[in-house]
C-alpha cells in the first residue's frame, strides 16, 4: 500500500529538501503551497518522472488565515504522516510590531498547525504507526531580539509538541520537532558577509547548515527507525544551542 505524507511548506526551502527526501524513500506525498505554485509544479513534473509508482499531489491552502487548516484538511484522503515545514518570520522591535503580524504569525506557526492535526487526526489513527513533525527553530528554545514574536511562536509549536504527543501516544502518533539553527535559506539571505561571519565564529561547527540537514533528520523520524522517540525537540544547529 502506498504510504501518504503531507507537506506543509512544500514550496520552500527546507519544504522542497524534505519532499525529496521522503519522495526518494518511497512516500507519496501531498504538496502543501499557498503562493508557490511554479515551485510546486517543477517539484511535480520532477516527482512523477522519476517516482513513477507514488502519487504527488498539490493542495492548496493559505495558513495566514483562519480558515487554513479547514482548506488544507478538505483535500486530504489516506495519511500516515504530517510535516510542518511551512513559515512566516518578522524581523523588528516588539513594540513596532504590529498586531496584524503578531496574528499572521500565530496562524501560519500555530493554531492552523494545531487545527490542522486535529482535523486529521483520524486519518493519521488509522494506521498503525503514524507521524507529526514540526520544524520549530532555534529561537523557540533561546528567543531572539529583534525576532521576539517569532520566538515566541516557536516556542509554541515546542510546547505543542510536547504535549500533543503525550495525548496522542496512545494512538501511535509519534509527535517531534526538529529546531534548526541557521539555515541557508532565502529567509537568511538577509546577512551581509561581515554579519554572516560572526554568526558563524559563533556556531562550534564554523558554519550554516544546510536545507538538506534538515531534510535528512526528517527522513530519519519518518522511516520507522526511531519508532520509540516520541515528545522530543531535535536541535540541528552545529551546537550552536546545546
Amino acid at each position: 500500500m502506498k504510504k501518504f505524507a503531507l507537506v506543509c511548506g512544500a514550496s520552500g526551502a527546507i519544504g522542497q529538501a524534505i519532499c525529496q527526501q521522503l519522495a526518494q524513500d518511497g512516500w507519496s506525498l501531498y504538496l502543501h503551497y499557498h503562493t508557490g505554485h511554479t515551485v510546486i509544479d517543477s517539484m511535480l513534473q520532477t516527482f512523477t518522472e522519476n517516482f513513477p509508482n507514488q502519487e504527488f499531489i498539490p493542495v492548496k491552502a493559505d495558513f495566514s488565515s483562519d480558515t487554513g487548516a479547514e482548506q488544507i484538511a478538505a483535500q486530504i484522503y489516506s495519511l500516515q504522516a504530517i510535516v510542518y515545514a511551512n513559515g512566516h518570520a518578522y524581523y523588528d522591535l516588539l513594540e513596532n510590531t504590529p498586531a496584524a503580524e503578531m496574528t499572521k504569525l500565530w496562524h501560519v506557526h500555530v493554531q492552523n498547525p494545531m487545527r490542522t492535526t486535529a482535523l486529521l487526526a483520524g486519518k493519521l489513527r488509522a494506521n498503525k504507526v503514524s507521524y507529526v513533525l514540526v520544524i520549530g527553530s532555534i529561537w523557540g528554545d533561546v528567543g531572539a531580539a529583534g525576532e521576539v514574536a517569532y520566538s515566541a511562536v516557536k516556542g509554541a509549536q515546542h510546547s505543542f509538541v510536547k504535549a500533543y504527543s503525550q495525548e496522542a501516544a496512545f494512538s501511535g502518533i509519534r509527535v517531534n520537532a526538529i529546531a534548526p539553527g541557521i539555515i541557508n535559506t532565502k529567509m537568511n539571505a538577509k546577512f551581509d558577509a561581515e554579519e554572516r561571519e560572526i554568526i558563524e565564529s559563533q556556531i562550534p561547527l564554523q558554519s550554516f547548515g544546510e536545507a538538506l540537514d534538515i531534510a535528512n533528520m526528517a527522513a530519519f523520524y519518518l522511516s520507522g527507525r526511531a519508532d520509540y522517540v516520541t515528545g522530543q525537540i531535535i536541535r540541528v544547529n552545529g551546537g550552536w544551542y546545546i
